[in-house]
């Protein structure tokens, strides 16, 4: 069996009926889902976005200037597309992490094959709950469009918190619903009814995880939330940009 094939599906229509982040077995399904799908990853982020996921990312550079000489952790880096651009914006280190190894395996055969990138990434697996580093490590830390896949989001953000250098800021994309109703409609038939097809036949998918994308977002924490558990968190001047007319979410956070 080909390592993107699965056995099982990671969710079921009728997982999905329910709330995926109610799952016990969430972080494991997740990890499941994420080795099934590696290999299409980033082509399919370029085509469903409308090559717009990169921009988001430069942005999320952009949120946490000055990034020159800072230490960066990118928590849920995938292939390491975020990791790159922090890589390339004048960081001194930068560490990417990930639950997947299947992910990491793309993100580490990424840097070394003819990239120029100024500082060269490491990459680690590790639980964004549980960061194997001491207090007070990193200067930024970003995660983006993977809050939502872990099991307990204030958990985690006390964790950025915590490795977190006084002064230093945080940065989370997330997906979020169009304010302008015409819109917010069309992003739902994309998202729901003609993403998951064409994203599911690219990669081959049997695990469901562009099943599970639209409804683990409908599901998730709304921007207003998600900005509140970033302030139970800690963290303190907190504001949040809008981005392509709300469908990606940037938060933005300093720790005192």
């Amino acid at each position: 069996m080909r390592q993107h094939e699965t056995a099982d599906p990671a969710w079921t229509a009728n997982d999905l009926e329910r709330n995926p982040h109610a799952a016990s077995d969430k972080a494991l399904r997740v990890q499941r889902m994420f080795t099934s799908i590696a290999h299409a990853y980033d082509l399919n982020n370029r085509l469903h976005s409308f090559w717009r996921d990169q921009a988001w990312r430069r942005a999320a550079v952009r949120l946490t200037e000055p990034v020159r000489g800072a230490r960066v952790l990118d928590c849920a880096c995938g292939t390491g597309d975020l990791t790159e651009a922090f890589a390339n914006a004048g960081a001194s280190s930068v560490i990417g992490l990930d639950y997947t190894a299947a992910m990491l395996d793309l993100a580490r055969v990424k840097a070394i094959d003819g990239r120029r990138l100024a500082v060269q990434p490491s990459y680690v697996q590790g639980d964004a709950q549980s960061l194997p580093w001491p207090d007070a490590s990193f200067d930024i830390v970003s995660i983006a469009f993977g809050i939502r896949n872990v099991d307990d989001t204030l958990k985690a953000l006390k964790e950025f918190h915590r490795v977190l250098a006084p002064g230093g800021r945080l940065v989370v994309l997330e997906f979020g619903e169009p304010g302008f109703a015409p819109m917010r409609w069309f992003n739902r038939l994309y998202t729901h009814h003609i993403m998951p097809l064409t994203a599911g036949l690219i990669a081959r998918d049997r695990s469901g995880a562009y099943r599970y994308l639209p409804r683990s977002v409908e599901t998730y924490l709304s921007p207003e939330r998600l900005r509140a558990q970033v302030e139970e968190a800690g963290f303190v001047d907190i504001h949040q940009q809008r981005m392509t007319f709300g469908v990606c979410v940037g938060t933005v956070g300093s720790k005192r």
